[in-house]
């Protein structure tokens, strides 16, 4: 091959203007259609839950709740033929997941005790009351709060709101990752906080949103759903512990 036609092949290996123009184009799409199916199949899945929720009788409503969340996050997922590792349904890590964990509790708990004490030093009462339905016993209640409420959760606010919300925020600040992480962490918990107060319909369940920072950064820093889960139910039921003690 001489120089000259060296020179073309070369030319036409690089991108076009019009080239780079339809693929910035098609990258914007993708991002929009990302966007509209996160949004959307968010807003579907909060309604769902309310209508179902107030027209079921309490016997048959309590798996409907994890079920709509599951079922909402896996079915884009395996329509796009995606790895559910994407998702954090990837356990590889356990080891670091579970000192992650330990090590998030030993802080975390602590500071809710003492906020406890402090609101009981001040006569108020816990803004968020945990009560166990009629005629259930506090072993089913935990056992609902891990297999049910903590995995359904976790898996669609965490495994799908927040990914898809560090797809799309990849792609304005590719190059400060730490700002990308503690963007997306902010607006998974803001939908955690806004889904419980739509479907329990109390303005204070917007707490909700703090305990959605910490299982946000769970999931960032360890790369999977165990550590999220696994607080979250912790949580749920620490907090009913510490609840009824204060109580009392």
């Amino acid at each position: 091959m001489d120089y000259l036609s060296r020179q073309r092949s070369a030319a036409d290996s690089v991108p076009t203007i019009e080239s780079v123009s339809f693929l910035g184009s098609r990258l914007k799409r993708l991002d929009t259609l990302l966007l509209a199916e996160t949004v959307l199949i968010t807003i579907a899945a909060v309604s769902a839950i309310k209508i179902f929720q107030t027209s079921l009788a309490s016997s048959t409503g309590w798996f409907v709740t994890p079920g709509i969340l599951v079922v909402a996050a896996l079915i884009p997922t395996v329509i796009k033929k995606s790895r559910l590792s994407e998702i954090g349904l990837a356990f590889g890590q356990i080891k670091h997941s579970l000192v992650v964990l330990g090590w998030t509790c030993m802080v975390v708990f602590p500071a809710v005790f003492c906020s406890f004490v402090l609101l009981k030093s001040y006569g108020l009462n816990l803004p968020l009351r945990p009560v166990l339905s009629q005629n259930q016993e506090w072993v089913s209640w935990v056992l609902y709060q891990f297999m049910y409420v903590a995995v359904a959760e976790e898996v669609f606010f965490r495994g799908y709101v927040q990914s898809n919300t560090l797809r799309l925020i990849n792609a304005v600040m590719a190059r400060r990752r730490t700002l990308q992480c503690w963007v997306t962490i902010v607006i998974s918990a803001a939908c955690f906080a806004a889904a419980h107060m739509i479907i329990q319909g109390r303005i204070i369940s917007v707490l909700t949103f703090l305990p959605g920072l910490v299982l946000g950064w769970l999931f960032i820093r360890t790369k999977s759903l165990l550590a999220p889960i696994l607080f979250h139910g912790l949580a749920n039921m620490g907090y009913y512990v510490m609840a009824g003690v204060f109580a009392a």
